[in-house]
């Protein structure tokens, strides 16, 4: 949909609502556009005839179109309130399904430091935008064009000192928006560019610490943060130049109408209670015109965060397939020719031409050296991305057939960073299958050996963890992912260099507890460890992104050049490792 397309998409919801409060602002502009104009029959047929009853009964009738004038906005700001607090209630969580739903190539498009902007900042940018069109934003132009016609009906002479007037503050208003809309788009970049550097900061503050950068931090904030005032003063002063030449405008039209209304008197041609109403309306006008023009600069803000906003609704969500049931049968795993390049990336393929296959309850380990395109085989199979050429198979099924929820729902992960959320450790745990019952969740950890320091924990496995994890180290962080990853139960586990941060033993203690819980499962692990590569069934060898060796340990020592390699400078060129070693 287009920016503005997204106030008709959710107005559409609250059509009553808003039909009401707008009816309100229309009937309260009338009650205040009959007022100047009672107040003229005051004038000159109450207090120029003398007539004391004329007075009262136009000053009551005057009080009375005050107070139903009054009850009119009273309801419109309510019926403001809750629709706009609605519609950005909706946008907020529609924005954040949406982003939820995010393809990897729309995560690499809008950084998160832009998307919280998006959620917070412009979101309540056009919630206000929402609030203030319901309440002033329609009343404004209605008043102000009202009081033409009736300044009209008065005196046509007077009213041509009037067209000149909003003549010239028409053209400051258009000139005011183009020279504004530039520069609110560039604040809305810079407020991104300020809340990244913080969020950059704050999940890198260990390692800000560890190499104590905090000048080089400050100045990246002070550069950011001095570019955000600079281009909000730049915005600023487009309003404080235009607002003064407007109210110059406005008084020197009131002037000219007293001047001329003068000699209208004096000539006959126009009562004291007509000038009078003519500058009330005239009044009326520049009270409009003013609150136009800020109308048009919030528009203007408004209208940058809506295409902001609207770019994430636009955005592109995981890949749909046809939503085709996953056949419970042997699980095979299977890359044809399969050849990938990052859609933001440099352009190169990550992965060239490859073909595997393993099968159900078989081990791969995939092993090659950084940068070979271990990682990216697992984004692959996910469907982060889909392949450029070639098929990968599950069950003999397409993936690209299949839909991504069925897909990831058969698959876990125990990725190469652990991410663990702000909550107990169970909780942490039972976030992989959240109806898993206690006894599975206390034998998944078992299985990834987190039991034991689990228990030694003051509450177990009721311990309240940090954001992060912050107060684990990093094995006991692995261990609960990999715990977490376990208790899904899915027929495919994929364990993404998650055993770095442990030693040799409990690695291998976690290598046997992986097929405790099922022994059919098919488990593919990423390493860069020989010790952990020589126990697989199979070992695909990647270099370049290519395969270049595909077997059992013993026949990549005498085949593969490249797992040579890794070998000898991991063991040792004279000790022979085997797999029963």
């Amino acid at each position: 949909m287009e920016a503005m397309d997204i106030y008709k998409h959710y107005f559409s919801k609250y059509k009553l609502l808003f039909i009401t409060a707008i009816s309100c602002v229309f009937f309260e502009a009338i009650c205040d556009l009959l007022q100047p104009t009672i107040m003229a029959h005051i004038i000159d047929e109450g207090v120029k005839n003398n007539q004391l009853g004329i007075v009262l009964k136009m000053g009551l009738l005057m009080l009375m179109i005050t107070g139903v004038g009054a009850c009119f906005a009273a309801t419109r700001s309510v019926l403001a309130s809750r629709v706009s607090q609605s519609f950005g209630a909706d946008l907020r969580y529609d924005v954040f399904s949406k982003i939820i739903n995010f393809s990897e190539v729309s995560t690499d498009k809008i950084e998160s430091g832009s998307l919280i902007t998006r959620m917070t900042n412009d979101i309540s940018q056009m919630t206000q935008f929402t609030n203030g069109m319901m309440r002033i934003f329609f009343k404004a132009p209605i008043t102000c064009l009202g009081s033409i016609i009736l300044a009209m009906m008065l005196s046509f002479q007077l009213s041509l000192v009037l067209f000149a007037t909003v003549a010239i503050v028409a053209a400051f208003i258009i000139v005011s928006m183009k020279l504004s809309y530039i520069r609110f788009a560039k604040v809305q970049l810079a407020i991104d560019k300020v809340n990244t550097v913080i969020q950059e900061y704050l999940m890198g503050i260990r390692l800000v610490k560890a190499f104590g950068r905090y000048d080089h931090e400050e100045r990246k904030f002070a550069y950011e943060n001095s570019d955000l005032s600079h281009k909000t003063v730049s915005t600023q002063k487009v309003i404080a130049y235009f607002s003064p030449l407007m109210s110059l405008t406005i008084s020197i039209g009131i002037a000219l109408i007293l001047y001329l209304g003068s000699f209208l008197f004096g000539w006959g041609d126009i009562e004291v209670g007509k000038v009078a109403a003519f500058i009330n309306y005239m009044a009326q006008i520049s009270t409009s015109l003013i609150m136009i023009t800020n109308v048009f600069n919030v528009f203007v803000r408004t209208k940058a965060s809506s295409e902001r906003v609207n770019e994430v609704l636009n955005s592109e969500e995981d890949f749909k397939g046809i939503k085709q049931t996953i056949k419970d049968g042997s699980w095979e795993l299977a890359f044809e020719n399969v050849t990938f390049a990052y859609p933001e990336g440099s352009g190169l393929p990550s992965i060239k031409n490859l073909s595997f296959r393993i099968n159900r309850g078989e081990s791969l380990v995939i092993i090659g050296p950084t940068g070979s395109g271990k990682s990216t085989l697992v984004w692959l199979f996910l469907r982060f991305y889909d392949v450029e050429k070639g098929t990968i198979y599950l069950n003999g099924m397409d993936i690209k057939t299949i839909d991504c929820k069925t897909l990831r729902d058969n698959i876990a992960l125990a990725p190469q960073k652990s991410m663990l959320f702000t909550g107990t450790v169970l909780e942490n745990i039972a976030w992989g299958n959240p109806i898993a019952t206690r006894e599975e969740i206390i034998n998944a950890a078992r299985a990834a050996q987190a039991d034991k320091f689990i228990q030694s924990m003051p509450a177990q496995y009721e311990s309240h963890l940090g954001q992060g994890g912050v107060n684990l180290s990093g094995g006991q962080k692995q261990r609960i992912s990999i715990a977490r990853a376990l208790v899904k139960k899915a027929p495919v586990l994929i364990l993404d260099d998650c055993t770095s941060a442990l030693d040799a033993v409990t690695e291998a203690k976690v290598r046997h507890g992986l097929k405790t819980l099922d022994k059919e499962k098919t488990i593919i692990l990423i390493t860069q460890r020989i010790g952990t590569a020589m126990f697989a069934d199979k070992i695909l060898v990647l270099d370049d992104g290519k395969k270049v060796g595909l077997g059992s340990h013993e026949e990549l020592l005498h085949s593969c050049e490249t797992y040579q390699g890794i070998f000898h400078s991991q063991i040792g060129r004279d000790l022979k490792v085997t797999n029963n070693g």
